[in-house]
């Protein structure tokens, strides 16, 4: 079968195909005919920094999501054919990942799927949905009288956490540092987008002078602080992203830094399950909602996946198709 293997950290033009043999089915694992897969940030960090570490072990397939088709179902409760998303729970790190024709999956790393959508289409919700769902209506405990803040809104991250928020009907403001992507959240549905620079808190304060009830932190520990600034009283904030590149606070003092009367949550994406998969897929059908996708391409074409995510023009979730 066709792979993507990385053997060192290298640049996203060093990725190559590579021919290996399908993994062999063994108990507790099955083996899925990949389909599509969402290209994702981490495996650019693992790509070109993180492969490098201690707890990685290298040669390994990268790709921490996929669709496609169980190809033997080995001894679980999946039939042979069966539609299934596969996601996270270590797959492109611990063990071989998605960027290959088949991929050898354990059994909870595997979810079955019934949606009327193209492989390409259902690529690109996995782990984006799984994880923007869990922030918002886990986490934040999102409801329709909230209003939320997104920061870092024109990620596919922020893109799909809009669509979310604005389905069930919340005030939504989401930020930029890009003042030509500011008519990108508001076509995405943000009833207020703003420009992430040193006049937020004071284009804040206009639009909410008491502050918003709910704040996705997609930035990460660069701009937390403040985030929690911008809420209102018993307001929360989620932090679930690291858009900053800053993946802790210098001193942080929990007493002196959360604000009172407002509580600091986080999601982390590992652990997902059928019965959340579930709920996602049904959110999705009821509310009829297409993915934001940037743009498709073939396997043979991995390293210019990679370099357009690098170049953050994205604007929507870049998904690999397998050529059948």
């Amino acid at each position: 079968m066709k792979a993507v293997i990385l053997e060192k950290t290298c640049k996203a033009t060093e990725l190559a195909i590579s021919n290996v043999p399908v993994p062999e089915v063994k108990p507790g694992w099955v083996l899925v005919r990949v389909k599509a897969f969402g290209v994702n940030r981490s495996e650019l960090i693992m790509r070109s920094v993180e492969g490098d570490a201690p707890y990685i072990q290298l040669p390994r397939i990268l790709g921490i999501e996929c669709v496609g088709e169980i190809a033997d179902p080995s001894n679980s409760h999946f039939s042979k054919g069966q539609r299934v998303v596969a996601l996270m729970g270590g797959m492109g790190r611990s063990f071989d990942g998605s960027y290959a024709e088949y991929a050898l999956l354990p059994i909870s790393n595997v979810f079955a799927v019934d949606i009327d959508l193209s492989w390409e289409e259902l690529a690109a919700i996995p782990e984006t949905y799984f994880t923007a769902f869990g922030s918002l209506f886990e986490c934040l405990q999102l409801t329709a009288s909230d209003k939320i803040l997104i920061r870092g809104g024109t990620s596919v991250l922020g893109l799909v956490a809009i669509q979310l928020a604005k389905s069930i009907g919340c005030s939504v403001l989401a930020t930029t540092r890009n003042a030509g992507k500011l008519e990108l959240l508001r076509q995405q549905g943000a009833d207020c987008a703003l420009l992430d620079d040193e006049t937020l808190a004071s284009q804040m304060h206009v639009i909410y002078p008491n502050g918003v009830s709910k704040v996705l932190e997609l930035v990460g520990p660069a701009t937390l602080k403040q985030s929690m600034n911008f809420l209102s009283y018993h307001g929360v904030v989620c932090a679930t992203g690291m858009l900053g590149r800053q993946g802790t606070i210098e001193n942080f003092d929990p007493i002196k830094d959360i604000p009172n009367g407002v509580y600091l949550s986080s999601f982390f994406s590992n652990y997902p399950t059928q019965e959340y998969m579930n709920k996602i897929f049904a959110h999705i059908r009821q509310y009829d909602l297409k993915p934001p996708i940037a743009k498709f391409f073939s396997l043979d074409d991995i390293a210019e996946a990679h370099l357009l995510m690098e170049s953050n023009i994205a604007n929507g979730k870049i998904v690999v198709a397998i050529a059948e």
